[in-house]
């Protein structure tokens, strides 16, 4: 049976540092978390001027994983573990911080030189208690990395992370997490399945399409009912959906700056560790 909404989200416009702005539909005053789902930011699409200096400069992590979607131009990671890689238009990272780490994102110099587009989504992801202090990891996949899925004529969807008919996106998780990006034509009619039980969200990037006889528009973040598993969309534009899908983590959340963790001492911790050093330092 199709699946009810249960939330729509519009992505407010958030600044995040003084020269970056988001939209964020999560969390939202309306909505708070769809726990692992914690944060949702689209950033872009932004034209970068040639001789451009912007980056987000290092910054720590505790908790969660950070994981970015880039959908146009080109992004650059670093971080205090020691990975650094750049992504290309529809590549995926996967960055979990675990116990603490620096991070530090942005345009890559080859971008920033020439100008161009750049756009990107940035999942935070939770996991659960047991592994918040676990070692930080890293993981990436190319957009050829990622299996196609529910092939027909003009649907180009991914799968990044998780199982889904049949096949196992790249990325993996602490728990059940299944994510989905890609490009809809106009006119296509694309039917999701989803587990019953789990928090199921579809985020539209850009276009606008049809589900359960209502017209929902570009930036948009659908929360659906957790019971039955149909999702049935009608592109009403050509359109570039995120698709997500996880078991909950049924555990008490708190969250800020940013950090993710369970209770307001851990996060307090986090601040006063940040502050003293422990996360450690690194160049960008």
């Amino acid at each position: 049976m199709q699946k009810r909404i249960e939330h729509i989200l519009s992505g407010r416009e958030k600044q995040i540092t003084p020269e970056e702005k988001v939209r964020q539909p999560l969390p939202h005053q309306d909505f708070r978390f769809a726990n692992p789902f914690i944060v949702l930011h689209h950033m872009g699409p932004e034209e970068i001027v040639p001789g451009g200096q912007l980056r987000i400069h290092p910054h720590p992590h505790r908790g969660f994983a950070p994981v970015t979607f880039q959908l146009q131009g080109e992004g650059y990671h670093k971080d205090s573990a020691g990975h650094d890689e750049t992504m290309h238009a529809g590549d995926v990272q996967w960055m979990f911080a675990g116990k603490g780490i620096l991070h530090s994102e942005g345009p890559t110099p080859a971008l920033l030189q020439k100008g161009g587009i750049q756009e990107l989504i940035q999942l935070w992801i939770n996991v659960p208690a047991a592994h918040k202090w676990d070692e930080p990891s890293y993981q990436s996949a190319t957009k050829a990395m990622q299996p196609q899925v529910l092939q027909q004529e003009g649907v180009n969807l991914r799968l990044a992370s998780g199982s889904y008919e049949d096949k196992t996106g790249p990325l993996k998780s602490f728990t059940p997490i299944i994510s989905i990006i890609g490009e809809i034509q106009k006119g296509k009619r694309v039917q999701f399945t989803a587990t019953p039980g789990y928090w199921t969200l579809l985020y539209i990037i850009k276009g606008a399409m049809n589900i359960n006889c209502e017209t929902i528009n570009q930036y948009n973040l659908i929360v659906f009912e957790k019971g039955n598993d149909e999702i049935i969309i009608t592109a009403e534009e050509d359109m570039q959906v995120l698709f997500l899908s996880a078991q909950p983590i049924d555990e008490p959340v708190t969250a800020k700056d940013n950090f993710v963790m369970n209770t307001k001492e851990e996060i307090a911790q986090a601040i006063e560790d940040y502050k003293d050093g422990v996360f450690g330092s690194m160049d960008y």
